[in-house]
């Protein structure tokens, strides 16, 4: 299974600083390349921008525990649930036929992430 993780790409795991403006404020988050792809590819979804998806989350997230104490650790866990989420959707989908793009181990982790 390591294998599987060590051959990924660097480029994914490098870091990359943007600079967002939260009602008017500018804010730099340093996020992995791969975290900031999950968020455009979220924000496409929606069909806003990423800039715009990060501030809602930023809204949200402040009205739902009123504060944000580690915003860039709560980006990174939106998108770990965000592909789980993704993954479970696909699974169901179709319950019999395994998914060639999935590790083999692919049922075994969504059976552990989704451990309450």
């Amino acid at each position: 299974m390591c294998e599987y993780f060590v051959k990924a790409d660097p480029i994914q795991y490098e870091q990359r600083t943007r600079t967002i403006r939260i009602h008017g404020v500018l804010t730099s988050i340093r996020l992995e390349n791969m975290v900031w792809d999950i968020l455009a590819e979220m924000a496409e979804e929606e069909q806003c921008t990423t800039n715009h998806l990060v501030v809602t989350f930023h809204d949200e997230i402040l009205a739902h525990r009123g504060e944000v104490p580690n915003f860039a650790s709560f980006l990174r866990v939106t998108c770990m649930r965000y592909l789980r989420r993704k993954l479970i959707a696909a699974e169901r989908a179709l319950p019999n036929a395994p998914s060639p793009a999935l590790p083999a181990s692919a049922s075994k982790i969504v059976a552990m992430a989704t451990r309450p």
